[in-house]
């Protein structure tokens, strides 16, 4: 995401950003709680799980390297009842909320990268929604390996099948059934803590679909040099 801005917004971030580690498991942003940093994603992934008011979680999308979390500082909201938690440890730069809203006031440049960012990411949430309402869940387990694949160097995701269940609002036990039939088939390995990404291809033919639209969606709203809207 920093990396894709025009240098005069880059700089007006720069002298406020400090890279900080994300740990397995942390909670970037808590429900109902002031969000006082936007962080941009280095290296790593940050679930975004909605909580319900009797304490069921499921994820709705995920952000890397591709993207920032704090997205309801740009939208003028300073919290969210949605959680913000590190499902894979990485490095992220972190600006205070204060200073990010102030070089976004400052250029409509900016502005409107973060603006398309954001459309892309709703769009991202949409697909999530419809996935889990409309396909089955080995297609839906292959899509989440491949935007997971996408956000990664290397094919090694770092999960457990216990987290998978929670990201995938499914039993534990259905879960570790497709998975398994996954590894038989060569599309994965899976060991205790990771799985491998063996065979992306077949994993694109299985998903479908369910993957896709909102990968285009991105390439086609931030994939072009920086302007204001």
């Amino acid at each position: 995401m920093l990396a894709a801005l025009a240098p005069a917004d880059l700089a007006l971030l720069e002298p406020h950003l400090e890279l900080v580690t994300l740990a397995l498991g942390e909670m970037v942003i808590a429900p109902d709680e002031p969000i006082t940093h936007v962080h941009f994603i280095q290296q790593g992934i940050v679930s975004c799980i909605g909580v319900a008011t009797d304490g069921e979680r499921i994820e709705f999308a995920v952000v890397g390297r591709e993207g920032l979390v704090g997205l309801p500082l740009l939208m003028g909201a300073d919290r969210t009842p949605d959680e913000g938690l590190v499902q894979m440890s990485g490095l992220a730069w972190a600006i205070p909320k204060d200073a990010f809203l102030g070089a976004m006031r400052s250029s409509p440049c900016l502005h409107g990268h973060l603006l398309r960012y954001a459309q892309a990411h709703h769009v991202l949430v949409a697909s999530t929604a419809l996935a889990n309402g409309r396909y089955k869940v080995d297609a839906r387990l292959a899509r989440w390996l491949l935007m997971c694949h996408d956000r990664v160097d290397g094919d090694v995701l770092p999960t457990t099948h216990q987290f998978l269940s929670l990201m995938l609002g499914v039993d534990r036990s259905g879960l570790t059934t497709i998975v398994r039939r996954f590894v038989r088939e060569g599309l994965i390995e899976s060991r205790r803590g990771t799985i491998t990404i063996v065979d992306r291809t077949r994993l694109l033919m299985l998903a479908g679909a369910a993957y896709g639209r909102p990968e285009a969606e991105y390439e086609r709203l931030l994939g072009q040099e920086p302007t204001s809207i």
